[in-house]
């Protein structure tokens, strides 16, 4: 059998300490995961079930690289953002199962379009053109939780150029890691490869072409990224 074309590469993320790489299925992202950027973006943290929008495994930009500033837009947002990457997967997993589902953490950003998104609320219509452009994820490379376990608290900021923007803290979640893996696997059959942006605190905010955007997520390291 052969193909029609040569296929595209797998996107792959690295594994810090390692020369292992990480093959990436589906990029899955829970919107409003953070009261405080809820209430931010004028929604009420207490009445909403999770929900969840997809990137593109292809969307993620590997740390070392710069975020190109995207076409059609003059409104490109930051948003922080502990990445889980899952070794295994399964439909209807348990709360107290999920867990052993996470290969590990890495930092990353959900890079937002927000005129086209907001545009697209507007219209009651998706958000993969606000959302899903290319080089939209940047992301570090990944710590496996075997060696820094499953953090659930600590600091998580953003600076442009040394002026912090966003802050918050991974005790914050409204869902928690357990809770989204189940609720996800609810309505998807998760597998290895999968990776979960978490949410992001409130301050999210515009970049500008030159900008030196510096992530932090506590337990997990860092990721510098700089806007062209």
């Amino acid at each position: 059998m052969t193909y029609v074309f040569p296929p595209q590469a797998q996107t792959t993320l690295p594994v810090r300490g390692s020369d292992q790489l990480f093959p990436v299925n589906r990029v899955y992202c829970v919107g409003r995961n953070y009261a405080a950027h809820a209430i931010e973006m004028g929604h009420d943290p207490d009445k909403e079930p999770p929900f969840f929008f997809q990137k593109n495994p292809d969307n993620l930009l590997l740390e070392g690289n710069d975020f190109p500033y995207p076409e059609m837009t003059n409104d490109v947002h930051h948003e922080i953002e502990l990445a889980v990457a899952l070794k295994s997967g399964g439909d209807n997993i348990p709360a107290d199962k999920a867990m052993d589902c996470v290969f590990g953490y890495a930092v990353s950003l959900d890079m937002t379009r927000r005129d086209l998104q907001g545009q697209m609320k507007k219209m009651g219509r998706p958000w993969e053109i606000g959302k899903a452009f290319e080089h939209s994820a940047p992301c570090s490379a990944l710590v496996p939780a075997t060696e820094i376990g499953h953090p659930t608290e600590g600091p998580v900021w953003l600076k442009i150029n040394g002026e912090t923007r966003q802050e918050g803290d991974l005790n914050q979640l409204i869902w928690k890691i357990p809770e989204m893996i189940s609720y996800l696997s609810d309505l998807f059959t998760l597998h290895s490869g999968d990776v979960i942006l978490t949410g992001t605190p409130s301050g999210v905010g515009p970049v500008m072409r030159g900008d030196d955007i510096h992530g932090h997520v506590a337990g997990v390291g860092d990721l510098r990224v700089k806007v062209v």
